[in-house]
C-alpha cells in the first residue's frame, strides 16, 4: 500500500471517528432535552393536579362559587388530563362552562348595566339551584378518585 492511500485511509478513519463522536454528542443532547421535557410536563401536571384539588375542596367548603369553580375546574381538567375530563362524572362542569359561555369576564362585565348583569346573576342562581348537588358530588369524587386514578396512570 501506498503511503497516500495510507494517508487517505488514515484522514478518512479520523473523519469518520469525529463524525461519530459528533453524533454522540448531539444524540445526548436530544437525550438531555427529552428528559428535560419530561421533567417539566411531570411537574405541571403536578402543579395542576394541586391547583384542582384546592378548587375542589374550596368548592365543596363554599369558598369559591359554584360557577366560578365549576369553570375553573374545568378549564384545569381540560389541560390535566382530556380523558377525565370527559369523565361522565366530570360533565357537570361542562354543562355549567356551557351555560354561561356567553357572560362577559372582567372589563366586560365591569361595562354591563345593572340590569344586564342582573339577569345575569339571576341565570347564576338558577344554574346553582339545579346544578349544586351534582357539582359537589363531582367534587367529591374528583378528590377522592378522580386525581388519584389519574396520577396512577401519568
Amino acid at each position: 500500500m501506498s503511503a497516500l492511500n495510507l494517508t487517505l485511509l488514515l484522514i478518512g478513519l479520523l473523519l469518520i471517528a469525529a463524525l461519530a463522536a459528533y453524533a454522540w454528542h448531539l444524540w445526548r443532547r436530544v437525550w438531555a432535552n427529552q428528559r428535560a421535557r419530561d421533567e417539566a410536563q411531570q411537574e405541571r401536571q403536578q402543579r395542576i393536579g394541586g391547583d384542582l384539588s384546592i378548587l375542589a375542596s374550596s368548592l365543596l367548603d363554599e369558598q369559591l362559587p359554584l360557577i366560578e369553580g365549576s369553570i375553573r375546574i374545568k378549564v384545569l381538567l381540560d389541560n390535566y388530563d382530556s380523558a377525565l375530563s370527559n369523565d361522565s362524572r366530570c360533565q357537570v362542569f361542562h354543562l355549567l362552562f356551557e351555560a354561561t359561555a356567553e357572560v362577559p369576564t372582567h372589563a366586560g362585565w365591569k361595562a354591563l348595566d345593572k340590569a344586564e348583569r342582573r339577569r345575569f346573576e339571576k341565570r347564576f342562581n338558577e344554574l346553582e339551584l339545579q346544578h349544586k348537588a351534582a357539582a359537589r358530588i363531582a367534587a367529591r369524587w374528583l378528590l377522592d378518585e378522580g386525581l388519584k386514578g389519574s396520577r396512577a396512570n401519568a
